[in-house]
C-alpha cells in the first residue's frame, strides 16, 4: 500500500495513559478522485505492536470546516454531544467508549472525512466515499509509532453508521494489506433505503412546500459534490435555497444551518424546488454512493434504537438497511435497545460494539 500520511502532529488528550495525533492523508472518493482527510489516532502510550484497530466514523455534523471534528478543543476525547445539558459545542465530536478502548489496548483511529478541515464540499452521505476515509485512515495510522497491526474493525454511528456499512463493501485495494474483521453499525443511515420510505421520497418530490430539513439539504449538497458531471444543485435549490447553501455551507454546522434553513423558508419562501426530469440522474446517484450495492466481505451488527421510531435514522430505515444486507447474502445480526433514543445510542451500545468486534479478530 502506498503511503498516505501527509501530516501528523502529536495533541494533547484528557485520555489516561494515551497518545493522540492529529494527522492529514491522502484519500480518493468513490469515482477514484483524489482527496484528503484530517483525523485523529488515539493509541495506549506504552509500545506495543500488530495492535488491534478501530475506525470511528462519526454521526452528522455538517459539510464544511465549521463542522471538523478533530478541529474541536480537546478532540481526542470520549463522545460529547450538541445536546447535552451545558454543551458548549455546536456538534458532536470525540469516540464513544474511547477510555476503555485505551485500556483494552486499541488503537483507535477517527476520520474527520474529507471536506470537513480540508478542501471541498464533504461529500454528505456518500456511504462510499466517507468509507473509504474510514479504512484509508488505517493505512495512515500503521506509519505512525503506535503499533498499530493489520487487522480492523469499524465502528460508525447515524451518518456513520451507514459509513461502517460501506466499509465492508469496497473494492479489494482499497484495504490493501489490511483486512476487515467486522463493522458495527449504529442506527445506520443508507440514502437509498431512506429514499424508498414515505418521508424522504415526499420530502424530495415535494420539497418547494414542506418546511427544509438541514439533513435533507446536505444529503442533496454532498450528493451533488460526489458527482458534478452530472448533478447540480439548481437540479433542487431555489434561489433562496442556494442563497442560504452559498453562505452557510462552509460556517455553519447541520444545526445553525438548519435554522438558517427554515427562517429563510419561513421568511423568503421555499428553499427546493426538485426538477423531476433531473431525478432519475439523482437517483443513480444515491444508488452508486449508497451502501447496499455488493454483498459484505466481513460480519455486519446493527444497533438499532428503538425508543421512538421516527428520530433521525427512523426504525425503517434501519429495518430496511438489515432486509438489504439480507437479501445480498450478508452475515448481519442485529441488536436492539429499546431505552436508547438517537443520540444515547452510541454510549449504551458501545461496550457491546467493541467485544463483538474483538471477537472477529
Amino acid at each position: 500500500m502506498a503511503k498516505v500520511l501527509l501530516h501528523h502532529e502529536k495533541i494533547a488528550t484528557s485520555i489516561t495513559g494515551a497518545v493522540a495525533y492529529r494527522i492529514r492523508y491522502a484519500s480518493h472518493d468513490l469515482n477514484g478522485r483524489p482527496t484528503e482527510s484530517t483525523g485523529l489516532v488515539i493509541a495506549p502510550e506504552a509500545p506495543g505492536e500488530s495492535r488491534r484497530v478501530m475506525s470511528w466514523a462519526h454521526g452528522t455534523t455538517g459539510i464544511g470546516d465549521a463542522a471538523c471534528p478533530s478541529a474541536q478543543p480537546d478532540p481526542a476525547r470520549d463522545l460529547t454531544l450538541y445536546f447535552s445539558p451545558g454543551s458548549t459545542t455546536e456538534i458532536d465530536f470525540g469516540v464513544p467508549g474511547l477510555q476503555r478502548s485505551i485500556d483494552d489496548g486499541w488503537v483507535v483511529v477517527a476520520t474527520d472525512y474529507q471536506g470537513l478541515g480540508t478542501p471541498g464540499i464533504h461529500q454528505y452521505t456518500v456511504n462510499r466515499t466517507n468509507a473509504i476515509d474510514a479504512v484509508t485512515i488505517v493505512h495512515a495510522a500503521r506509519e505512525l509509532p503506535v503499533g498499530a497491526g493489520t487487522r480492523f474493525g469499524v465502528v460508525g454511528w447515524s451518518q456513520g453508521g451507514g459509513t461502517a456499512a460501506a466499509t465492508v463493501e469496497l473494492d479489494p485495494a482499497d484495504y490493501g494489506d489490511c483486512e476487515i474483521v467486522g463493522t458495527a453499525c449504529m442506527s445506520p443511515g443508507v440514502p437509498i433505503i431512506g429514499l424508498k420510505q414515505p418521508g424522504l421520497g415526499s420530502a424530495v418530490s415535494g420539497g418547494g412546500t414542506i418546511p427544509p430539513d438541514g439533513h435533507l439539504f446536505m444529503i442533496l449538497a454532498g450528493t451533488a459534490a460526489a458527482f458534478p458531471d452530472t448533478l447540480s444543485l439548481g437540479d433542487v435549490l431555489t434561489p433562496v435555497g442556494k442563497q442560504v447553501f452559498d453562505a452557510g455551507w462552509n460556517v455553519q454546522g447541520v444545526h445553525h444551518l438548519t435554522d438558517s434553513l427554515i427562517r429563510a423558508f419561513r421568511h423568503e419562501g421555499p428553499v427546493m424546488a426538485v426538477d423531476p426530469a433531473k431525478l432519475p440522474a439523482w437517483i443513480d446517484a444515491f444508488t452508486r454512493g449508497s451502501a447496499t450495492s455488493r454483498t459484505p466481505v466481513a460480519p455486519v451488527l446493527v444497533l438499532r434504537d428503538a425508543q421512538v421510531d421516527d428520530g433521525p435514522c427512523p426504525t425503517s430505515w434501519q429495518l430496511g438497511y438489515i432486509e438489504a444486507v439480507k437479501a445480498l447474502g450478508g452475515d448481519i445480526t442485529e441488536t436492539v435497545y429499546p431505552d436508547d433514543d438517537h443520540f444515547s445510542l452510541p454510549q449504551s451500545s458501545i461496550d457491546h460494539a467493541r467485544e463483538w468486534l474483538a471477537s472477529k479478530f
